[in-house]
């Protein structure tokens, strides 16, 4: 198969969160302008730009509250983070109309592009090894289709900033897609297989991949010899006996009427936790899902304090696959998927001009006595135009949510539901 390395390096992943961008034309051009990419990772910093943080979170809970309003009734896991990265590396490319629509839609408007990829390149840097028992990193790449023109300041700040390596490859050999393939489930640890289809379109000239591997290990595991089978109520009122992990000791601990919240830290520095949201029975995750909102999320999250108490935690493991493209066209970002008006000359001239027409994303995460593995994947297929009083009991044996975020600079990085283990 031929193929040539062009640019960037890859950071080394298992499994994690994805994005690829397919770009679709009516024929080749050939010259296609590409570069060598530095070596070499930046330290994992401790403070990002709050506005980048804010726009994370603020767009992951925007997606998910879609997400779940169309699909109440099924398990739910998404990577804010994967799905944000993927849309800025898309962002670089987007001019007039289309760039305001997908900084609104991102809430990345109270930034300039050059801020907002300065930020990427610090936020990427606590995508890998934040911790010796934590395994996280980060991969970009953009695999090209040879002789076919970019404009180098695209790929330039695609590779300057996420880190990203360009490689050109013959589309149309049949085993092309299989490269690809290959090296997306090398990435994601073998959870994520196939997300580009054989033989490629084509009119694809483009893939932008990103990966996100996420495996920890809890600071303090469960006991496998304290996990046992309890009721789970689910919420259509039947019940289902299920393993649940077991553990008392002191926790960081939140509560209010709405709900009982715990925070379960990976690792030996614990700047990385999973938050697990319990509605109460009385509220359920409807009225819970009411008030969950970035403004309150930035307060739960200030709020939590020592408390000793019980934890019973279900074991899960599932996968999740959905189309966000109304979700995001709901949100502000139509215009991108419009073939008459998006406007993405920031990748090559127009005409021909470039459109949306499909963002999938794929999700895979299992919960266990040791810790927690997750991988996402996000396809962005683009085409031409043609007790004691202190002491607290909170057993999760109800639909609860959850979500991974990095406590020392903020930003949430996979979040779900559960309502069946």
């Amino acid at each position: 198969m031929p193929n040539k390395k062009i640019a960037g390096h890859f950071l080394t992943c298992g499994l994690g969160g994805l994005l690829i961008l397919g770009l679709l034309l009516p024929a080749l051009v050939t010259g296609c302008t590409l570069f060598q990419a530095e070596q070499g990772l930046a330290a994992p910093v401790e403070e990002l730009d709050g506005r980048l943080v804010r726009a994370n979170n603020s767009f992951g809970l925007n997606i998910f509250q879609a997400l779940r309003a169309a699909e109440d009734e099924e398990n739910l896991f998404i990577s804010p983070a994967s799905i944000f990265t993927a849309l800025a590396m898309t962002y670089n490319g987007a001019e007039a109309e289309t760039r305001q629509a997908m900084a609104k839609t991102l809430d990345l408007e109270d930034m300039t592009r050059e801020e907002v990829n300065e930020a990427f390149a610090d936020l990427l840097t606590i995508l890998h090894n934040p911790d010796p028992r934590v395994e996280m990193a980060v991969a970009n790449s953009l695999w090209a289709r040879e002789g076919v023109d970019f404009k180098k300041d695209f790929l330039q700040r695609n590779e300057d900033f996420f880190n990203a390596e360009v490689t050109a490859l013959d589309f149309g050999d049949p085993g092309a897609a299989d490269i690809i393939n290959d090296w997306v489930n090398e990435q994601t640890g073998g959870k994520i297989e196939d997300i580009v289809e054989a033989p490629i379109d084509p009119l694809t000239v483009l893939f932008l991949i990103n990966t996100i591997y996420f495996h920890g290990e809890w600071s303090e595991p469960f006991d496998p010899e304290l996990t046992r089978e309890i009721p789970f109520y689910l919420a259509d009122g039947s019940v289902k006996e299920h393993p649940v992990m077991f553990k008392n000791d002191d926790f960081s601990y939140f509560e209010t009427d709405l709900f009982q919240a715990i925070r379960l830290p990976y690792g030996e520095n614990e700047r990385l936790g999973m938050y697990v949201f319990l509605p109460s029975e009385q509220a359920g995750l409807k009225e819970f899902y009411e008030e969950l909102d970035p403004q309150k999320w930035a307060e739960w999250t200030e709020s939590f304090t020592t408390r000793e108490g019980e934890v019973g935690l279900p074991r899960f493991k599932f996968e999740y696959e959905k189309s966000l493209n109304d979700v995001l066209k709901a949100l502000g970002m139509g215009i991108a998927f419009d073939y008459e008006a998006a406007d993405f000359s920031g990748m090559r001239e127009i005409p021909p001009r470039l459109y949306i027409s499909e963002v999938k994303h794929k999700s895979f995460v299992e919960v266990n006595e040791e810790g927690t593995e997750a991988a996402a994947a996000t396809s962005v297929e683009i085409r031409v135009e043609s007790a004691r009083p202190d002491y607290f009991s909170m057993i999760v044996d109800r639909p609860f949510f959850f979500a991974i975020a990095d406590d020392m600079t903020g930003p949430i990085l996979f979040m779900g539901a559960v309502l069946e283990p």
